[in-house]
Parts: C-alpha cells; sequence; structure tokens
C-alpha cells in the first residue's frame, strides 16, 4: 500500500463530493454536517467568510454576498452570451474586469473581487478540509474532475485554482470516464462491456461511451453541453411562477433579488419533490411587497415546462452513438450519474430510447463522480494497478496559409498521444524575422470559426533557404489533455517548445501566488474562527447545564437559596450577552467562561454539597479545549 495518500474530489456546480480510497474500499467522506455532499457556496459577511451547508443557508438573508454557480464562469469572457444568460438568475454583481467576468462582493465592510478560479479554490480547500479531517493527516495531492467538455483553458483554470487550494492536482479526468471507473470497480466487470455513461447534473449534461475489457477503460466518444442540467430545469419552474405571481396580484418580481432566491429555493425542493410525488407545494410567506404566495405544481407541468430540454439530452446521445460507430444495441449498460438523473421523465426518455433496457442504479448517482475519481487517485500513488485510457475532445491543429485548419490530432484519440508532421516553409504565414506558428481547438476547416489556444514566433530560421526549407510541428498532449508543441528548423536544427495555456484566458504565475497568500489568509481567518466557536459553545454549553443542574429536584435542598440565585443570576447574564454578542473575540467567551466557571466551582465546593454531588456537577461541565 502506498504511503500518499491522495483523494478525488468532484467539483460541481452546485454541491461538491470528496473520497478517499483506503484500506482496499473507497469511502465517501462526510462533512461537519453529516452530510455525504457539499453544496457549493460560499458567503462573505461583515465579520466572516463560511462554505458548504453554512453559506446556503445565507441565501435567502444576504443574498448579494452568497455566491454560487460560479463554476459556470470559468474560462469564458464578461461579453459571452452564456455569462450573460448567468447573469440574469444569480442575486450577486459580476463585473467587467479586462474581458474577464469577476464576482462582486462586499467582506468585512470592504468590496472584493474574486476570480472563478479563486472561488473554485475555496470549495477545493474546503474538500481538502474535510478530507484532512477524516484521515487525520495532511493531504496534498488530487484528482479532480472536470465535464468532459472543458476545453484546455478551463483545464487549466482548475489545474490553478486547485494550487491555489494547495493541492497538487495529479489528474484533471473527465467527470464520465470517473463514474465508469467507479462502475468498473464496483461491478467488478469480467469480460468486455460497452458502458454508457450518461451524467445530468446541475448545470451540464455529458454522454459518454465507453468499452471497459480486463481493467483497461477506453473512451469511444463523448457529448455533452456545458449549459444544460438541473438548474435550467429550476430556472423553468422560476420563470412560471413569476408570471403566475404577476397574474394573480399585478406585481413584478423580477427585479426582487431576494424574493426571487426564496422563490428558487422553494423550486429546487419541489423539483426533488416531483421526483418520488406527482405534486409538489410551493409556500412562501411575505415573497413580495408583503404578499404570501402559494400554489401548487404537478409533476406532469414540470415535466411540459422542460420537453425540449429533456428531449435535447437524447440527441446527444445519439451524437455519441455515432461517434463511437455503435448503434443502440451495442450498449452493454447504462450508468445514470448527476443529481437530476432522478426526475422519472429523464429515466422513461432513456429507457425508451435503448428499446426498454434496464438502467444501472448500482451507484449512489451524486456520489459515482468522486468515487471514481478517489479509485484514479489510488491508481496514480500506486495503491491499484487499472489502466486508463481517456480521449482528446477536440481536433487540435495549426493555422497554415489562408487561414486553413491544419488537423495534427484528431478529436477522439486515446490520450496520452503525440503526433509530428512536417510542412514546407510555404505553410505558414511569415514575419520579418520568422514564421507564426497559430494553434487552435475545433472541429472546422477555417480557423477563424475555432478556438485560438496560443500563438508564437519562431524566429531565426533559414528564411533565404527558399521552399526547401523543411518545419516539424510536433504535438504532444499528456494525461491532463495539456498540450505541448515543439517545433524545429530540420536545415539548422533549432528548435522551440512551448506549453499551451491560453494565457489570455488564464491565470498568470504572479496571479496564483497573490491567491495563495490570498488562500493562506482566509484559512488562518477560518481556523480563528472555528476556535472562537469551540469556545463559545462551550460557554453556552456550561451555562445551559449548569442552569438545568441547579434546578434538579435532588439538588434543591443542598444550595442555599442565596448562592442558587446568584448562580442562576450569572449564568443569565452571561446567555443574555451571548445573544447579542455572536462575534465577540475569542479571548471574551474564554474570560465568560473562566469567571463563571471560578464562580460556580467556589459555591460547589461549600461544605453543603456532599462528594457525589460536586463530582456529578463537574463531570457534567467538563468542555474541550479549542483545536489547534
Amino acid at each position: 500500500m502506498s504511503s500518499r495518500r491522495a483523494i478525488g474530489i468532484d467539483l460541481g456546480t452546485v454541491y461538491s463530493c470528496v473520497a478517499v480510497f483506503q484500506n482496499g474500499n473507497v469511502e465517501i467522506i462526510p462533512n461537519e454536517q453529516g452530510n455525504r455532499t457539499t453544496p457549493s457556496f460560499i458567503t462573505f459577511t461583515n465579520n466572516e467568510r463560511l462554505i458548504g451547508d453554512e453559506a446556503k443557508n445565507q441565501i435567502s438573508m444576504n443574498p448579494k454576498n452568497t455566491i454560487f454557480g460560479f463554476k459556470r464562469l470559468i474560462g469564458h469572457k464578461f461579453d459571452d452570451a452564456t455569462v450573460q444568460a448567468d447573469m440574469k438568475h444569480w442575486p450577486f454583481k459580476v463585473i467587467n474586469d479586462r474581458d474577464k467576468p469577476k464576482i462582486q462582493v462586499e467582506y468585512k465592510n470592504q468590496i472584493k473581487l474574486f476570480t472563478s478560479e479563486e472561488l473554485s479554490s475555496m470549495i477545493l480547500a474546503k474538500m481538502k478540509d474535510i478530507a484532512e479531517i477524516y484521515v487525520g493527516k495532511k493531504i496534498s495531492e488530487a484528482v479532480i474532475s472536470v465535464p468532459a467538455y472543458f476545453n484546455d483553458s478551463q483545464r487549466q483554470a482548475i489545474k490553478d485554482a486547485g494550487a491555489i487550494a494547495g493541492l497538487n492536482v495529479l489528474r484533471i479526468i473527465n467527470e464520465s470516464t470517473t463514474a465508469a471507473i467507479a462502475y468498473g470497480f464496483v461491478k467488478k466487470i469480467s469480460g468486455e462491456q460497452n458502458v454508457l455513461v450518461f451524467d445530468l447534473g446541475g448545470s451540464n449534461v455529458n454522454v459518454t461511451i465507453l468499452n471497459i475489457e480486463e481493467g483497461i477503460i477506453e473512451v469511444k466518444s463523448t457529448t455533452g453541453s456545458t449549459y444544460l442540467g438541473g438548474e435550467d430545469f429550476v430556472n423553468r419552474m422560476v420563470e412560471y411562477f413569476v408570471k403566475e405571481f404577476k397574474r394573480k396580484y399585478n406585481r413584478d418580481l423580477l427585479h426582487n433579488k431576494r424574493g426571487l432566491r426564496r422563490l428558487h429555493t422553494a423550486c429546487e425542493c419541489a423539483k426533488i419533490t416531483l421526483s418520488s410525488s406527482c405534486q409538489a407545494s410551493i409556500e412562501i410567506d411575505s415573497l413580495h411587497e408583503g404578499i404570501d404566495f402559494y400554489s401548487k405544481i404537478t409533476r406532469e407541468c414540470f415535466e411540459e415546462l422542460n420537453a425540449d430540454l429533456f428531449r435535447s439530452t437524447l440527441q446527444l446521445i445519439e451524437k455519441a452513438l455515432h461517434d463511437a460507430r455503435m448503434n443502440k444495441t451495442s450498449i452493454d449498460e447504462i450508468v445514470l450519474v448527476g443529481g437530476s438523473i432522478r426526475i422519472p421523465k429523464v429515466q422513461k426518455l432513456l429507457q425508451d430510447f435503448f428499446y426498454g433496457q434496464e438502467l444501472s442504479k448500482l451507484m449512489n448517482p451524486d456520489e459515482a463522480i468522486a468515487y471514481g475519481a478517489a479509485v484514479q487517485a489510488a491508481i496514480l500513488t500506486g495503491d491499484k494497478s487499472e489502466e486508463l485510457k481517456d480521449f482528446l475532445l477536440y481536433d487540435v491543429g495549426i493555422e497554415t496559409v489562408d487561414c486553413i485548419m491544419t488537423t495534427l490530432i484528431k478529436r477522439n484519440t486515446s490520450i496520452p498521444t503525440k503526433q509530428t508532421q512536417t510542412f514546407s516553409l510555404t505553410s505558414f504565414p511569415k514575419s520579418q524575422s520568422g514564421i507564426n506558428i497559430k494553434v487552435f481547438e475545433g472541429e472546422n476547416s477555417m480557423t477563424k470559426d475555432n478556438n485560438l489556444l496560443d500563438s508564437f514566433e519562431f524566429s531565426d530560421i533559414s528564411l533565404n533557404s527558399g521552399d526547401g526549407l523543411e518545419i516539424e510541428v510536433t504535438f504532444d498532449i499528456d494525461a491532463n489533455s495539456i498540450l505541448l508543441v515543439s517545433v524545429s528548423d530540420k536545415t539548422s536544427g533549432k528548435e522551440k517548445r512551448i506549453t499551451i495555456t491560453n494565457k489570455k484566458e488564464c491565470l498568470s504565475k504572479d496571479e496564483i501566488e497573490y491567491m495563495i497568500s490570498d488562500a493562506e489568509k482566509y484559512k488562518k481567518e477560518d481556523k480563528i474562527r472555528r476556535n472562537r466557536i469551540e469556545v463559545k459553545n462551550s460557554l453556552e454549553s456550561y451555562c445551559c447545564n449548569m442552569k438545568t443542574t441547579i434546578n434538579d429536584e435532588k439538588l434543591k435542598d443542598k444550595i442555599n437559596i442565596y448562592d442558587k440565585k446568584k448562580m442562576l443570576n450569572a449564568l443569565e447574564n452571561i446567555l443574555t450577552w451571548l445573544e447579542k454578542n455572536q462575534f465577540a473575540e475569542q479571548e471574551e467567551f474564554e474570560n465568560k467562561l473562566n469567571d463563571v466557571e471560578k464562580l460556580c466551582s467556589s459555591i460547589m465546593k461549600k461544605p453543603y454539597l456532599d462528594e457525589n454531588d460536586t463530582g456529578k456537577m463537574s463531570g457534567e461541565f467538563s468542555h474541550g479545549e479549542p483545536s489547534e
């Protein structure tokens, strides 16, 4: 067994999950509340930063500073249509900072701007903390999942987020691939199987077809959309009820951010209810301008609202089958992943599409991705020995004369992979000192219709050699889908290598270092906050338990009235003070605790209480020290 301990993280848009491989099994790690998934929510207040369940509970009270869905911003520019569409549904402010979308919040009475990478790093750091508490040791390595259709710059952004969180990211892996790994590990597949993974999450849908044989997993095709998922189904419900509210009360809810957020939360609950019931209720007191809103929605109505979205998932399946050169009957197993897969209509459409074939419900769809990521982490750290063959998502190539896209590596090629091609000098646009190399990804024949990854100049070459000069271009893609481009002049032997990072979209080294420093500051603040809360809880617990014991019938004749009144007054004063001073400093809580303990201890030691009484009381009021 490897001495290294790496975790698998499903960094979800709505919920995140962390798992670890130990003692021969994968263990999904619960958070402090005992939940096996953690909301990808962050709240900033005048006093503190909250992450996870605590943050999501603040959404109605502090909508402008409770941040969620930021994963949808990764790798996008502010003016992208998808970003502008998302902003309409968010109660917090997104601003344009040199074409990059940044989220603006008020934290400790100051305006702060955060990138999606920085916010993602906070969730990753939270997952890391949850895992460290569970395994009882420091963790520095992780495998992190991403939607299959994340491009190069988006994957690099997640690696950057991992670095900011203090993690060495061993592998960026496709969500659907990790689900297949989990399925293969749980079912212990023998022989060969074609598996279709249907992943319907909070903000994306992915369809991946894999071949699994003797522990080797090979991706045959993938397709999907990063803008179709459970959030879109909920938003359709929100729009439906906004119209109903206006029809009933002639009031427009669209400009009430707090009201919209409360309605969104109610619709989330209704979506979950409709997976097991035929009807759900919406009950919100004082939703807008003092109006109480009560309504109902049937499963049939919900299905009609989202009928086109549900059907569009089948088009993705057809494309995946076409790309894999398979038909419906070629699929041996259909694995369901993602919380929205529980919607009955989605399951029925899938089953009907595959001629009534049973859907695999072997794994918890909320946990399958983290499960598979943990298995992959174990493989990479030497705990397991299975082979994974991932694939390239898009064609990658270079621009040659007349803006032609010349592909070096085709999409769906297994990775890691390496490909070399030789070009004549006339293939490239020239500058005064050399040639321009532009690297693109995409399936279109003209580069203007594809995504520019990076460009650089290959200079000081033999431009005077005429058309006979040969330029050798090599694309080397590693297991994380990171592309290394090498260009060499075959005449002079001069070579240039560059790792494609899409610098315009990715964080610079200085930005990452600054964010790492910031993350350390937040970590220290979180530690101070945890210790402060522990002491506050100890003080509150001591006072409540002491009050209960003082009023115990067995002790009422053993403490004189004056001492009893003195203790009760002191305890009541502290509890009243606590209600008004929830954010007092740790030292203040400690002083209050020491003072009340001294008072009660001095009375407990009086001769009219025997040893059994004082032992009973002191045992009930012991409290732990705050964690380091």
